[in-house]
């Protein structure tokens, strides 16, 4: 069966070479004039690879890689920009969305068959993976224990990249899965009316994320963003719910990673309606200390995280940082924050 490729291109005559090229190679082409119409092509066909212009009417070419990261069914499929732009700027916005790769125009007939053929082949080499994956699965069931089975499907499933800065989810959207993190940090926030945030948990490897909404088969209830670069594991929906229902120790570890999940969130409510300012900030430190603290580095945040984190204004959250310093509680050089004395901290008084 030939492989389907969606060109989105609202240059006419781009579009008709590229399709030219495609038809000659026996794929078989859908077109789109516009990233509106693409759009709504690559959920209606899921296309084995989409070539997307980036500078087009209606919907950009970020836009449709956006949408269309939004949907289950159009997520993985291998996206290519096609650009007259070469600003690094413009392609590492692109990268950071989750494209696959970038072609600048004019490219030749032989460049765009190389990178097609690059992607799909990644594409196919994934697919059997996790085919095989999910035949081993299938006779692992009967002869592990749960936990060791859900290890093994975890380290079946290719980590993802995260650049920093770049959001792994948003509040609002429906669950995918669940994401473990194998590396970095993931900061997660809830906005208020007034459009400040309030950061409603910090994340780093060995911790998942999105527990609530995937168990609760509901939105999720905040924004997921990476505050370095990270690596995450995606665990379809589909795959957990099997091990959940197959295996009650499963279910009880995510159950009770939720309920320490709504328990912090609880204690947090509690200290921002009660603590003053330098309770409040004494807690977030002593929170992060216990969470990133490394031994000889301190760990590094920046001063908009903490006072997200601690519900503050970043003027305050300086002032309170200095005069922590010069009490000689901690030790602030630029985003890196060491803590010094811990017990200090932990009884300031409200």
């Amino acid at each position: 069966m030939n492989k389907k490729i969606l060109i989105i291109e609202d240059h006419d005559e781009i579009r008709a070479s590229v399709v030219e090229i495609l038809e000659m190679a026996t794929y078989t082409v859908i077109e789109a004039e516009n990233g509106k119409i693409g759009t709504e092509m690559a959920i209606k066909h899921l296309p084995d690879l989409i070539l997307c212009d980036i500078m087009m009417p209606e919907l950009d070419g970020y836009g449709v890689l956006y949408m269309l990261n939004k949907h289950t069914e159009t997520a993985n499929i291998p996206f290519i920009f096609l650009t007259a732009k070469a600003e690094h700027t413009d392609l590492r916005k692109g990268m950071e969305l989750g494209a696959d790769d970038y072609l600048i125009k004019p490219f030749d007939g032989l460049e765009l068959l190389n990178a097609i053929d690059i992607r799909l082949r990644k594409k196919m080499i994934k697919e059997q993976h996790q085919q095989t994956i999910k035949e081993e699965f299938k006779v692992m069931v009967a002869k592990t224990d749960g936990l060791a089975a859900f290890k093994t499907i975890v380290n079946g499933h290719k980590t993802r990249d995260f650049k920093k800065n770049r959001v792994i989810y948003y509040e609002g959207d429906q669950g995918k899965g669940l994401y473990l993190i194998t590396s970095g940090k993931i900061k997660t926030i809830k906005l208020s009316q007034d459009g400040r945030e309030l950061m409603t948990g910090m994340y780093t490897a060995g911790d998942y994320i999105g527990i609530s909404a995937i168990l609760t088969n509901s939105p999720y209830t905040d924004t997921a963003t990476a505050i370095e670069d990270s690596q995450l594991c995606l665990i379809p929906m589909e795959e957990l719910e099997t091990m959940l229902g197959l295996y009650p120790e499963v279910a009880r570890k995510f159950i009770r990673l939720l309920s320490h999940d709504n328990q912090e969130k609880e204690e947090q409510l509690l200290q921002l309606a009660y603590h003053s300012v330098r309770k409040k900030m004494a807690s977030t430190l002593i929170k992060l200390h216990q969470q990133l603290n490394d031994k000889l580095t301190g760990f590094s945040i920046t001063r908009e995280d903490l006072a997200a984190m601690a519900c503050m204004a970043t003027e305050t959250v300086s002032r309170t940082l200095t005069d922590f310093r010069d009490e000689k509680l901690i030790e602030r050089l630029g985003t890196n924050i060491t803590v010094l004395n811990f017990e200090g901290l932990s009884k300031m008084k409200n």
